[in-house]
């Protein structure tokens, strides 16, 4: 069994139009929700083996913020390929993981991550599903499950969707 925590990154900020789109930093608010996620991730038990991070500022200062609530042998993993990655480009990445890691993590980009988790979620609760396929937010995780031996066995519509995690949610899931 392989479970897969698909993380967006927390809010970004907007404020400086110089800015390249990579530098753009976490908002104040995101700064606040990236945490709060974190905690819950620990709290719900998700305890990845590797972490797959986009190379964007936003992706990496959300990964930051939530480090404490992660293994600390967790081995990280900042993708340059992952930054407004298309949803086949994320699963090539995914089906490389080494097939001793149980869980991983991947922080990245809406509308990427967000097409990613309804692609591979074949299954799974409808209220759920129909969350992920509406909207993920900022900060929002969906946990999918795969009944394969090998991270090369994960597919399309081939997973289960176990939890849809909101910031606007709180603990109340």
């Amino acid at each position: 069994m392989k479970t897969l925590v698909l993380m967006r990154h927390a809010k970004s900020a907007w404020d400086n139009a110089d800015l390249p789109d990579i530098d753009r930093p976490l908002s104040a608010r995101g700064q606040k929700a990236a945490p709060a996620m974190g905690e819950r991730l620990k709290k719900a038990g998700y305890r990845p083996d590797v972490i797959l991070c986009s190379t964007a500022r936003r992706a990496r200062e959300t990964l930051d913020l939530i480090a404490g609530d992660l293994p600390k042998k967790a081995k990280v993993e900042h993708l340059k390929e992952l930054y407004m990655a298309v949803p086949r480009e994320m699963l090539n990445v995914i089906t490389k993981v080494p097939d001793g890691a149980e869980t991983v993590m991947l922080i990245g980009h809406n509308p990427g991550i967000g097409s990613l988790a309804s692609w591979l979620a074949g299954e799974g609760d409808s209220e759920l599903l129909a969350k992920i396929r509406r909207k993920f937010p900022t900060a929002g995780v969906a946990v999918i499950t795969f009944d394969v031996p090998r991270w090369a066995d994960v597919t399309g519509e081939g997973g289960t969707l176990t939890a849809f995690l909101r910031p606007r949610d709180g603990d109340g899931d």
